[in-house]
């Protein structure tokens, strides 16, 4: 997949005083056509850059709320076109752009925008119009933020050894957009762009105001049991003064926001595997982690009262999973060597685990 560079425009952007009085300020370096593009340094430090931004895996729905990387679509009030969306003009203006002049032009006002952000940082911004030749002349704009790298010198002179650089900025950790989002190789979403930044940091999301963003599972399995919760407890306590509900409320939100959880005892199996199946109806490939005593569970939501179950054993808690066959990865070991027993004899194992535990002599031994 090779892009080939229609327009390119350099800026820097300066970023100076403390926080409650930022004076931010930029300057236009230069804008290339496709010609001077192919003899400039530029190209030898963007190189590859444009193919590794397109070719970026991103999930609509990402594994965790703080994803670097997003699909982003423009947003409209019902009954309005693309064009009632002011980043989708944004876009258009620079992909619209038919000469050197024009695409500056445009290039000056999104950088007027980005400006008025509250995450910007002092660095290179690189706004790019690009075509994928060998699939369309459609083209493409890539928007790269570098920002200026700390404490870096190059070796100067035998005399002085090293000097400081000024403005150093590397290609290594670039921050991207790209628009229009491509779904595959060739095929491009109007509708939808494609950011990337520091999964900490909120640097296109505060610039692009007009533009939604697809929850993240974990997002979505947390609204979807909050919801379910507030209806089983208002079923089961209709009466909002009711002192039980009150309390009850009271504990399922200091639950719900704890970062480590233990298991409640709240629910019965078939209510769970029905508030489960409504979650997995959105996303079936939602995972199921946990951790019982020192041992790490993962499987998925959708394995639960199917494949994964949870009981209760002399005070204690046991799973107890299912399948048709083991995979052991590299490295022997001799359980693979197992004949396994009948679950019946496990489980009577399990019940008498004290008296069977004392009938082993190593172990006996080591209680004593």
């Amino acid at each position: 997949m090779k892009f080939n560079v229609q327009f390119l425009s350099f800026f820097v952007i300066r970023v100076e005083g403390k926080e409650s009085q930022l004076h931010k300020s930029y300057q236009h370096y230069q804008t290339l056509d496709d010609y001077e593009y192919e003899d400039s340094e530029i190209k030898k430090f963007l190189d590859g850059e444009f193919t590794r931004i397109s070719k970026r895996k991103v999930e609509k729905n990402p594994n965790k709320e703080q994803a670097p990387t997003k699909i982003g679509r423009f947003i409209v009030e019902p009954g309005y076109e693309l064009d009632s969306n002011p980043n989708f003009n944004m876009f258009a203006r620079l992909r619209g752009a038919d000469d050197k002049e024009s695409f500056k032009n445009a290039c000056d006002d999104l950088v007027r925008s980005y400006l008025d952000t509250s995450s910007v940082r002092g660095g290179a911004l690189i706004i790019s119009q690009a075509v994928l030749s060998t699939h369309s002349d459609e083209p493409f704009i890539f928007v790269m933020k570098c920002d200026f790298e700390q404490k870096i010198v190059r070796i100067s002179d035998e005399k002085s050894l090293i000097s400081e650089v000024e403005m150093a900025i590397s290609a290594r950790n670039i921050k991207s957009i790209l628009y229009p989002h491509m779904l595959e190789e060739g095929m491009m979403d109007e509708w939808e762009l494609k950011i990337h930044q520091s999964s900490h940091a909120r640097y296109f999301e505060d610039f692009l105001k007009f533009v939604s963003y697809e929850q993240s599972i974990p997002e979505i399995v947390n609204d979807q049991m909050m919801e379910y919760v507030q209806t089983y407890v208002e079923s089961k306590w209709p009466d909002e003064t009711n002192e039980e509900r009150q309390q009850e409320e009271k504990e399922l939100e200091l639950w719900a926001a704890s970062e480590k959880r233990n298991i409640q005892e709240k629910w019965e199996p078939a209510e769970v595997v029905e508030a489960a199946s409504r979650i997995v109806e959105i996303k079936p490939e939602i995972e199921l982690k946990f951790k019982i005593g020192d041992v790490h569970i993962k499987g998925l939501l959708a394995d639960f009262g199917e494949s994964i179950h949870i009981a209760k054993l002399n005070g204690r808690y046991a799973v107890v999973i299912e399948g048709d066959h083991f995979i052991f990865d590299k490295g022997v070991s001799p359980i693979e060597l197992l004949q396994p027993e009948s679950f019946q004899d496990v489980a009577e194992k399990l019940i008498n685990k004290e008296e069977y535990m004392a009938d082993i002599p190593y172990l006996s031994d080591e209680q004593d």
